[in-house]
């Protein structure tokens, strides 16, 4: 195999690269009984039944042909087209649990591996269905139709679904833009972050987790050095319309929707997707257990919280997503989702109510110089000293902010607010932090940044705020304190406590900083394990083929001699003959191996060069 397929091949099998030393190691970890268990439980019925058939007709003659499987499985019931059993034999060698070789006629034959053999014989024992259960069993009937006139009612509640995950996910984008949400070791959101993401999404504590994974699943959010943050595609997506941004979240369901689960639930996409899905399911995937149950579980349940379905049926942009793909489904959800809207109230208590979903522009613009207090159809938002100073700190000024206002206010600026901007802007810049680019006898040797005011009450403030204490401030002047931080550090630190700090250059003009605390890609990952695996593996095992038969034949022995295991080993004879033996190995030494003969009872000693095969013991009367 090269090197792709046999990492596909690793990875499907969800093998763990730890302890694997060599070749030897790898064969021996996929030919592991609870390996190929495992495996087996994530294959369908008809993948089952062909395994199970290849695994009974045996290695004759070389192995077993399409046509051998399907007539064994015709004995039972009417047995699958020869290409559809072709298709699952090469999915069971692609999973390494079968081999395959072609004859001289150019026809493949196939043979399943001795564990894989003995666990599906062993399946009856432990209540799972054998051979003839596999190859006879009938599908369930047809799950139960939608009715047509539920209709109506499914997309009003997936219309509800979508515009609250939607929702939802905006404003733990926008949570995490201004604050990153550290990732516990052993998985999860730490408890604080997870209370602050809630709060601010209106949700409770496990529907923080619930979205995060939809959002996830959409490239919006990213784990980086242990925290969960904004991606760049996150950001974009904060500027689409609602229904493109539910396209967005709908396309990362689709997408990560595994091809049988897609194909079982496209098939059934005018049924309702409840307990007669899961016993179908439990039909299709005799072994499959929890293991399905939560994949089920988990597709359906985000299907549910986007819209997708409805109590378990599908909506219109769910069936049209089915269907006719994400186009269609996007122009079937834009209708039933609220209209959005570009003017607001602005009230004398300096709040600012939205009578329905703001455009993304419009929404934006406004979270940076209020902070959003309520968010549903109706949102509010409500402006503070520090909300401005925060926007002038991005740029704005008492001009572009009466103009922004003016513009999309219905009940124009009220005196309180007005009266808010001027004070705020002239308030603006009292406190003036920057880099270091020079270092004078003045400044500490370590400061890389500085913040300078003419007032020196305000210094005082700064400097005894114990909420800044980590910044380690140091006066060298009357007007001037430094911190050995970087100025963004500083700075930001200083503008989130609400102090009117604005950032400067060399020049001592004023400079706008924007606040990034993006993921670098959503999809940035380290190196490959199993890829390098492979490598380390392909780099230790370049041998000859002779070198590589007598390595795996002494690895088999000295397996059966730590486990005090029988073996029929094949010896050729110097007439050319083979001879099998029944042996018990003992000890490995001077190349020759000692063992007991089981039939006779008598120890034998064999040269290894002599040894053509070792295979299982065969039973001795």
């Amino acid at each position: 195999m090269d090197n792709a397929r046999l990492a596909a091949a690793v990875r499907a099998r969800e093998i763990r690269v730890s302890g694997i030393k060599d070749f030897f190691d790898l064969a021996e970890a996929l030919l592991d009984r609870a390996s190929v268990q495992q495996q087996l439980s994530h294959l369908d019925r008809g993948t089952l039944a062909t395994i199970a058939a290849i695994a009974e007709l045996g290695s004759r003659a070389g192995g077993s042909t399409a046509a051998d499987v399907a007539a064994l499985l015709d004995s039972y019931a009417e047995a699958p087209p020869e290409s559809d059993i072709e298709l699952r034999a090469s999915t069971a060698v692609s999973l390494l649990l079968a081999d395959r070789e072609t004859d001289a006629a150019g026809i493949e034959r196939f043979t399943a591996y001795d564990s894989v053999a003995e666990q599906v014989r062993s399946w009856p024992a432990f209540g799972l269905p054998g051979l003839s259960e596999l190859a006879a069993g009938l599908p369930l009937a047809a799950l139960e139709p939608a009715a047509e006139t539920e209709l109506r009612f499914i997309d009003r509640v997936a219309s509800e679904r979508a515009f609250a995950a939607t929702t939802g996910i905006t404003e733990l984008l926008v949570e995490l833009e201004r604050e990153p949400a550290r990732e516990l070791a052993k998985g999860g959101i730490a408890l604080p972050d997870t209370k602050r993401l809630a709060n601010a999404m209106a949700v409770d504590l496990a529907g923080v987790a619930r979205l995060l994974a939809v959002a996830g699943a959409s490239g919006l959010v990213a784990r980086e050095a242990g925290s969960w943050l904004i991606t760049d595609a996150g950001s974009a997506w904060l500027m689409e319309s609602s229904g493109a941004r539910w396209r967005m979240l709908a396309a990362g369901w689709f997408e990560r929707l595994p091809t049988d689960i897609r194909r079982l639930l496209g098939e059934r996409s005018h049924s309702l997707w409840g307990a007669g899905l899961r016993r179908f399911v439990d039909w299709l995937y005799p072994a499959g257990g929890d293991w399905m149950d939560e994949r089920i579980a988990a597709y359906t349940g985000a299907a549910e919280l986007l819209g997708i379905t409805a109590n378990h049926a599908a909506s219109s942009p769910g069936l049209a997503l089915f269907t006719s793909g994400l186009d269609a489904a996007e122009t079937a959800m834009a209708p039933l989702l609220p209209r959005e809207v570009e003017q607001v109230y602005l009230q004398h208590d300096l709040s600012i109510v939205a009578p329905g979903p703001l455009t993304p522009q419009v929404d934006g613009r406004l979270r940076s110089l209020a902070d959003a207090e309520s968010r549903s159809l109706a949102s509010s938002y409500r402006v503070s000293a520090s909300s401005m100073n925060r926007a002038m700190a991005a740029g704005e000024s008492a001009a572009s902010v009466r103009e922004f206002l003016a513009e999309i206010s219905l009940t124009g600026i009220p005196q309180p607010l007005d009266y808010l901007i001027t004070e705020a802007s002239s308030r603006y810049g009292l406190l003036r932090a920057g880099a270091l680019t020079e270092r004078n006898s003045r400044d500490a040797l370590e400061a890389k940044s500085y913040v300078r005011s003419d007032d020196a009450q305000l210094l005082d403030t700064v400097l005894v705020d114990q909420n800044l204490s980590v910044l380690g401030f140091t006066r060298v002047d009357p007007d001037r304190l430094v911190s050995r931080f970087p100025l963004e550090t500083v700075f930001w630190n200083l503008s989130d406590a609400r102090y009117p700090v604005a950032a400067e250059g060399a020049d001592a003009e004023i400079v706008a900083l924007r606040r990034r605390r993006h993921a670098r890609s959503a999809g940035a990952v380290g190196p490959d394990p199993i890829e390098d695996l492979i490598e380390r593996l392909r780099l230790g095992g370049d041998s000859e083929p002779e070198e590589a038969a007598d390595a795996w034949l002494a690895r088999q022995l000295d397996s059966a001699i730590r486990l005090k295991a029988a073996l029929t080993v094949s010896v050729t004879m110097p007439n050319g003959t083979v001879v099998d033996y029944q042996l018990e190995p003992t000890s490995i030494a001077g190349g020759r191996l000692r063992a007991r003969d089981r039939r006779s009872a008598i120890e034998r000693t064999l040269p290894l060069s002599s040894i053509a095969r070792v295979s299982p013991a065969a039973d001795v009367p």
